[in-house]
Order: C-alpha cells, then sequence, then structure tokens
C-alpha cells in the first residue's frame, strides 16, 4: 500500500532503515526487522542483515526469535481474561493460590549471606505483580542483596536445570522482598509469578492456555514456547556485544527445539515472529479484538494501560536503578505494560497514552491509540540496554507522519 494512505511519507519511512542500517554494517546488530502499521495496515516492513552471521543466513520476514519479556505483554492479557470473567481480582491476596507466598518477609539490612528481614504489613496482591510493585526481582540485577540471593538460589538468567513453574514459584516465595508491595517498582519475576497464578486459576498448563486462548485465536502460528523441529532453521541466533570490539558475538543461550520445556516462563520464555506479534498489538490497538475475535473488552484494555503506580508517579521516581538505555521520566506503568504519561517530559516525540515494552534481545513494540500506531522491531542482541534503539525507533517513526 502507498503509506500516505494512512499518513506516513514514504521517504521519511526509508530514515527508519537507513539508520539501522548502520547498527549492522558496523557490527553492532546481526541483523533486524521492523514492522509500522497505522489503522490496522502496514506501512512499512523491512528486514536487514543476517539472522546467522556465520552462515550469511539473511534475515527473513519469517524469523523467529526469543521474545524474552515481550511474553509478559501476553501473559497479563491471560490474567486479565480471568479477571473478565470472576475468576480472580486485582485486590486478591496471591497466597490463595500459591500458599508459600503467605509467609513473605521484606529485606531489612545486612549482606545477601546473612540478610535480615521482617514479615510484610502488606500481602502482595495480584495489582501488584502485574505492575512490578511487588518487591520481587531478578538474579541479574546485579543492584541489591536480594538480587544475590537469587542467583545464590539458581536464579540468574534463567533458573535451576529441571524445575517446573510451580517449583521456581515455591523457591521465590522463600526469599525476602526487596520492599513493601505496592510502595516502589522493580523488574522483576512477577510476571512469572503470574503465569502460575493462570494455570492454578484455569487448570490449564500455561502453554495450553496461551494457545487455546490467546494464540490460536489471534491466528498467532509461529508463536510458543519452543520452535518446532521442523521451522528450527528459521531461528535467529543471540548475540551479544564484544567487550573488546563492540561487533555482535554469538552465545549458546537456544529456546527448547522440538519440545516443550520444563519451565514454562509467562515472563519471558515465547519465542514467536514479527507477523504474529503484530497481530496481537492489532488486538490491542483494537481495545480487545481482531477480525471477529474478541480477548478482552474495551474497557478493560483502557484500564490496563492507564498508569497504576502509587501516586501517579513515573518510573523515574518510584523504580529502582535498572537497566533501561534511555530512562524513564514521563513513564508510568500499568498492567503489563509501560505507558507514556508525559511525552515532553520523556523527550521522545509522541503523543502520549502509548503503552509499551521490549524483550531482554533488544526486542520492542509499542502500540499508540491517539495514532493509530502499532510497531514491532527484532533482533538478537543480549542486553537490551546496549544501544538507545527504542527512543530512536520511536522519533524516527514519529517524525514521517506528515498528516
Amino acid at each position: 500500500m502507498d503509506p500516505s494512505d494512512v499518513g506516513f511519507d514514504a521517504d521519511r519511512l526509508a530514515r527508519i532503515d537507513r539508520h539501522f542500517a548502520r547498527y549492522v554494517d558496523d557490527g553492532r546488530l546481526p541483523g533486524w526487522q521492523i514492522v509500522v502499521s497505522r489503522k490496522g495496515q502496514i506501512a512499512h516492513h523491512s528486514t536487514y542483515g543476517n539472522a546467522d552471521i556465520a552462515s550469511g543466513r539473511t534475515w527473513e520476514s519469517d524469523a523467529i526469535v526469543r521474545l524474552y519479556s515481550m511474553t509478559k505483554a501476553i501473559t497479563s492479557v491471560a490474567v486479565m481474561m480471568l479477571e473478565e470473567e470472576g475468576l480472580l481480582s486485582l485486590k486478591d491476596p496471591i497466597s490463595t493460590w500459591i500458599p508459600s507466598f503467605a509467609d513473605a518477609r521484606v529485606y531489612v539490612d545486612g549482606p545477601a549471606s546473612k540478610a535480615k528481614s521482617r514479615p510484610v504489613n502488606e500481602p502482595i496482591r495480584v495489582w501488584h505483580l502485574l505492575t512490578h510493585t511487588a518487591g520481587l526481582t531478578y538474579g541479574f540485577h546485579y543492584m541489591h542483596p536480594v538480587d544475590a540471593m537469587y542467583r545464590a538460589a539458581g536464579f540468574d538468567f534463567g533458573g535451576p536445570k529441571g524445575i517446573d513453574l510451580a517449583e521456581s514459584c515455591d523457591r521465590w516465595a522463600a526469599l525476602p522482598l526487596m520492599f513493601e508491595p505496592g510502595t516502589e517498582w522493580n523488574y522483576s519475576v512477577a510476571t512469572d509469578v503470574l503465569g502460575r497464578i493462570v494455570e492454578i486459576v484455569s487448570g490449564q498448563t500455561l502453554d495450553q492456555f496461551f494457545a487455546e486462548r490467546i494464540l490460536g485465536p489471534l491466528g498467532m502460528v509461529d508463536t510458543g514456547f519452543f520452535v518446532p523441529e521442523a521451522q528450527a532453521h528459521r531461528l535467529a541466533t543471540l548475540y551479544m556485544p564484544d567487550p573488546a570490539t563492540g561487533r555482535a558475538t554469538p552465545i549458546p543461550l537456544n529456546p527448547s527445539i522440538g519440545k516443550l520445556p520444563t519451565m514454562l516462563g509467562g515472563g519471558g520464555g515465547l519465542v514467536g515472529t514479527a507477523a504474529d506479534y503484530l497481530r496481537f498489538t492489532h488486538m490491542l490497538l483494537g481495545r480487545g479484538q481482531l477480525d471477529g475475535v474478541r480477548l478482552l473488552g474495551s474497557r478493560t484494555i483502557g484500564y490496563m494501560t492507564q498508569n497504576h503506580l502509587p501516586g501517579g508517579a513515573d518510573l523515574e521516581q518510584v523504580g529502582r536503578p535498572g537497566f533501561n538505555e534511555a530512562g524513564y521520566h514521563g513513564v508510568g506503568f500499568g498492567l503489563g505494560f509501560s505507558v507514556t504519561i508525559d511525552p515532553v517530559k520523556n523527550k521522545v516525540p509522541a503523543a502520549g497514552g502509548e503503552f509499551a515494552w521490549g524483550g531482554a534481545a533488544s526486542t520492542a513494540f509499542w502500540v499508540d491509540p491517539a495514532e493509530e500506531i502499532c510497531v514491532v522491531f527484532l533482533t538478537q542482541l543480549l542486553p537490551s540496554s546496549t544501544y538507545p534503539i527504542r527512543p530512536e525507533l520511536k522519533q524516527l517513526v514519529h517524525q514521517a507522519l506528515i498528516d
């Protein structure tokens, strides 16, 4: 289609490709894929570089990638589907389903090896998990003694081999929280815990619920917790920067091939394609429905994409120091997504009200309800904080609007 039909200038959209081609040409990224849609129509789709540098395999439009934390938005939708059915409420203590969290404690002081803690005053509730205000963490943060306790328990970038989601939740429950639930924001395993709640409440494993209730109805045919053996040739290789040269260097972190993994990570376990994830974003833009399939009520999507942080604060005000490459001034957090509440404060041109997130391998998506725009960016470079890809992409998409 002609991009001008939906208010984009084709020459200005081409700036996106020229800009990110430099990331590949100088070796920082292996390759990438970009999809920009408006009003449900694809205005720009491009690929560049390699899915695997060593073999010279080019990045094709059907490349399968590790979505990592782009899984979180799908898990959050699953939770809200159950909320709409009256099977759970946002204020419910999570110990209702996972009793090990009934004895949660909060870190007080001391090193990881001899940490002091106290009982929580406020139980962890469903909304705390959705907003990452539960006090949970990730071992790979390397910012706090509780992070070190997660690593000592085997949870760094991943978890102990052979344990499932239920066992992981019980082990996390045995570790202290970083803070009192509902008082601060810290990126964490919270969405994995939500995945376990989905399993318990629905009576299905997380992969079954996703397949039957979300992925199947939306036609997300290449998204799941493992790569089928027949499609393994489509999987993009994972990279990280070489410390000496900065060039993308392959690393052997691969999703399960041909079989379902033991750990079904609602926080980061899915693999998928740009076409699939675009359909998911179109459902969100459609306020819960796509092509006659409705997953959520329109008001639920509106509620999820408001800022739910305490006092209406942004992530810079209540978030623990983290790994984001661009800062979160003017960005709040809803029920599963970041939400731009003040684009002027954020200093990245935008309409305001966009909701978004990304994955550890530098992937990203966002939905702009005001401009009716959806954007999906895929590559495979750990960590996502390496380069300011996401704000650059947003400013380049925004400058191409001319209507």
